[in-house]
């Protein structure tokens, strides 16, 4: 089987790419390697877990391009030294613009913290509590033109509790992202993905 090479885009504290790695090095995820993480966030943690298990860790600042193509161009030119065949979101918290999307339609996988298309874009898990819903969750999906609002591959249901607050709640639904991320990964590295339309078909 080919080996996929993985680029992971990510903001914050990186605890979704630390369960990408793991499931790597624990054979979950075979056959792929994560080869270079990229933050648009200074001194985030992610890049440290990153460098932790040795793999490339980049931080591109948005502030020193004119705009966003020329920004997206950078990660661009960053991703294609790793001949990189997948690109991961993980709590990357820019709207992907099309210089970047183009030449990974299809490509390019995102975490969501909320059952999609419910309470898209920014702190969903408190759009969800604030909205009394009495079910949440989390949703990975491949990448479209939109705002989380690409073909659907894995969601995971989590309950709201009545005496929750947003923050347990988050955690709560953190939890089932580190199970469900990796596995859409293992799927899409087995080849076992196939998007239809609306619909991603899964043969495994």
């Amino acid at each position: 089987m080919n080996i996929t090479n993985i680029a992971v885009l990510v903001s914050g504290r990186g605890s979704n790419l630390q369960s990408i790695i793991d499931n790597i090095e624990n054979g979950t995820i075979p056959h792929a390697y994560v080869k270079v993480v990229i933050s648009d966030v200074d001194g985030t943690y992610a890049l440290e877990r990153a460098q932790h298990h040795g793999i490339k860790a980049v931080f591109v600042d948005p502030n020193k391009y004119e705009n966003k193509p020329g920004f997206e161009n950078e990660i661009l030119r960053i991703i294609a030294q790793h001949d990189v065949g997948l690109v991961l979101l993980a709590g990357y918290m820019r709207v992907v613009g099309p210089t970047l999307l183009t030449p990974y339609k299809g490509r390019m996988i995102n975490i969501h913290p909320a059952l999609l298309p419910s309470f898209p874009g920014l702190h969903g898990q408190q759009q969800a509590f604030d909205h009394g819903v009495k079910v949440s969750g989390c949703t990975v999906h491949f990448v479209d033109e939109g705002v989380d609002t690409g073909p659907i591959i894995i969601q995971r249901c989590v309950p709201v509790l009545e005496d929750d607050t947003a923050d347990v709640l988050a955690d709560r639904i953190l939890e089932q992202e580190h199970r469900i991320f990796p596995e859409a990964v293992r799927l899409f590295v087995q080849g076992k993905l196939t998007i239809d339309g609306r619909k991603v078909r899964i043969t495994d």
